[in-house]
């Protein structure tokens, strides 16, 4: 069963371009390599880190959405944890989402409920 993760990791910030680049292509294929589907990378730029991680003030901040069964988390983070450019990381699962019409329904007896 696949299920939606957000996966955002901060890189040094004294890489290159074309080092980022190939930093965020090693770590799509790898999903890709594991079965990963509907990968999608967000570039968010440059920013200063709320506090120094190993001693760096700045992080090139990168977010990757995708979906997966859940047994290619664990190699990943493995790999960026053993990286040098990765600085932190971080792996979260998204809820399902609700259709809108089962969050009305749902919500409709708790209001009636409360008017009683």
């Amino acid at each position: 069963m696949s299920r939606s993760y957000e996966m955002m990791y901060i890189l040094r910030p004294d890489l290159s371009e074309e080092q980022v680049e190939e930093t965020v292509n090693k770590y799509t294929n790898f999903l890709r390599e594991h079965g990963v589907e509907n990968i999608q990378i967000q570039h968010r730029g440059k920013r200063r880190l709320a506090y120094p991680i190993k001693k760096y003030l700045d992080g090139i901040y990168i977010q990757m959405n995708y979906e997966a069964d859940g047994t290619q988390i664990a190699p990943l983070e493995r790999a960026m944890r053993l990286s040098e450019e990765v600085i932190r990381y971080l792996t979260i699962k998204l809820k399902e989402q609700h259709s809108v019409v089962e969050e009305e329904s749902e919500s409709e007896p708790v209001a009636a409920e409360a008017e009683a």
